[in-house]
C-alpha cells in the first residue's frame, strides 16, 4: 500500500485547504490527524464501494472526504478551519479485516502539515 499526501500549508482561520493523496484504490481510505502532544485522531473516512463516509465530530459540517476512483485520488476538502485544526494530515488504509467504523488504520503515508493562524 503506497500513500503520498500533499496539499497542506498554512491557513487563516475560516479559511479551506484541499489535501490530495495517491492511493492503490483501496476500498476503504481515510484520514488521521495527530497534533503535538495529543492522540491520533481519525478526521474522515470512506468507502469507495457505495460512496458512503464517516467524520468525526469535530470535523463533522466543515470537512468533505471524496475519491475519483479513475485515477485513484482522495482528497480531503477542510473548510472553516480552526486553529485546532493545526495537526499532520496523514491518508490511511484501514488495518487488514477492519472497515471505516473502526478507525484503526494499518497503513499510512508521510502525512502532510497543516498550520491554522488565528
Amino acid at each position: 500500500v503506497q500513500l503520498v499526501e500533499s496539499g497542506g500549508g498554512l491557513v487563516q482561520v475560516g479559511g479551506s485547504l484541499r489535501l490530495s493523496c495517491a492511493d492503490s484504490g483501496s476500498i476503504f481510505i481515510g484520514w488521521f490527524r495527530q497534533a503535538p502532544g495529543k492522540d491520533r485522531e481519525g478526521v474522515a473516512c470512506m468507502s469507495r464501494g457505495d460512496s458512503s463516509s464517516i467524520y468525526a465530530d469535530s470535523v463533522r459540517g466543515r470537512f468533505i472526504i471524496s475519491s475519483n476512483r479513475e485515477n485513484n485520488m482522495v482528497y480531503l476538502q477542510m473548510n472553516n478551519l480552526k486553529s485546532e485544526d493545526t495537526a499532520v494530515y496523514y491518508c490511511a488504509v484501514p488495518q487488514p479485516g477492519a472497515a471505516c467504523g473502526s478507525w484503526r488504520f494499518g497503513f499510512w503515508g508521510k502525512g502532510t502539515q497543516v498550520t491554522v493562524s488565528s
